[in-house]
């Protein structure tokens, strides 16, 4: 019923016995926002679970080091909804993140998103139902490669913004993708900068630089295939 807090945590790995037959359930979360929040920690690894239906976030790393996303389901059960929490995977201000074979589902914001953080692997994941599939914003050293993003408002955005502690987002490649069908409306909050993103959006780039997007299959998104803004 409250939010799992670890705070300088080191080689800890925490494991399940798989998607959907370890369940970890926020439904009657009565404190705190985020499922599982993480600080100022290092080699922490997450794996072979299922965390549902938190009050907000519902895995955060923040400040910490050599993180591994693996074989997670993150999710909202109950559908797309400006309620949900804003991310399902939320590792920011971080460094050495693998998120891998992970799927992300039902996120006001974005499923899959990796802010302020450097040297970063996405790959072999899925997301769908988000407002942005898989989003990263303001890091620096990523690799998106091998994941499905299929029925978000935008399948994979790429953005720099202001007013962060960290800024100047660059070398990020994309590829190796299938971008497919991201016409979902968009349900973020109002005021939210993903609420600004058409649905029907493919990958869209916005304020960075050095980004390479190649050998992605991108289709049937209806506002756009690609944009760069």
């Amino acid at each position: 019923s409250r939010s799992l807090w670890g705070d300088n945590l080191k080689n800890v790995t925490l494991i399940g016995r798989g998607i959907d037959n370890t369940i970890l359930s926020f439904e009657s979360q009565i404190e705190g926002a985020e499922g599982i929040k993480i600080v100022n920690s290092d080699n922490i690894t997450l794996k072979d679970f299922t965390i549902q239906d938190s009050k907000g976030d519902l895995i955060k790393i923040e400040d910490s080091k050599n993180i591994k996303f693996i074989n997670i389901k993150a999710q909202w059960s109950g559908g797309p909804k400006e309620t949900n929490g804003s991310y399902a995977l939320y590792p920011v201000k971080s460094e050495n993140i693998l998120v891998d074979g992970c799927i992300a589902i039902g996120a006001s914001d974005a499923g899959i998103y990796v802010g302020q953080s450097k040297n970063i692997i996405v790959r072999n994941s899925e997301a769908y139902n988000n407002v942005a599939g898989i989003e990263i914003e303001n890091s620096t050293n990523a690799d998106v490669y091998d994941n499905y993003a299929h029925n978000n408002s935008g399948g994979i955005l790429v953005f720099d913004l202001p007013d962060l502690l960290i800024k100047k987002g660059q070398k990020i490649r994309v590829y190796n993708n299938l971008v497919l069908e991201n016409n979902l409306y968009n349900f973020a909050p109002e005021g939210n900068i993903v609420a600004k993103v058409p649905a029907g959006t493919g990958i869209m780039i916005l304020a960075t630089s050095h980004v390479e997007v190649f050998n992605n299959i991108i289709l049937e998104n209806k506002t756009s295939n690609t944009s760069i803004v």
